[in-house]
């Protein structure tokens, strides 16, 4: 068996150069009104191969070998223009408005936690 260690790197980089694209992840680019809007992914790319051989008296010969490759791909945020303008609009992070609607349980929660004091308190 013959080992063809940079043949299987190069098709998990072809599997990984078709496969880890932002159209693949999120879509491809588009209009929104007067707005043009472009995705924009993370990737991260892990390598791994490794082979051996040996012989023994009794056994004969033997050869291993291994490969693999990992990826995360994370969508991030788009790119918005609108005519010279060009802007970053981050994804999964909220801002304004939003965040404070995200906090609304957490500020329910205390102020019950706080009334259940004040009632305590006052039956003590």
């Amino acid at each position: 068996m013959e080992l063809h260690f940079e043949e299987l790197l190069g098709k998990i980089t072809d599997f990984i150069k078709t496969e880890a694209k932002t159209e693949t992840v999120v879509g491809e680019q588009f209009q929104l009104g007067e707005f043009k809007c472009v995705p924009v992914i993370k990737v991260g790319m892990g390598f791994g191969s490794g082979g051996g051989e040996g012989s023994q008296p009794k056994t004969g010969q033997g050869q291993g070998a291994g490969a693999a490759a990992g990826v995360g791909i994370e969508p991030i945020g788009f790119l918005v223009s609108r005519a010279d303008e060009i802007s970053f609009l981050a994804a999964g992070k909220t801002q304004g408005l939003a965040s404070v609607f995200e906090k609304v349980p957490d500020l329910i929660e205390k102020l019950v936690e706080n009334k259940n004091k004040q009632k305590e308190e006052e039956m003590a």
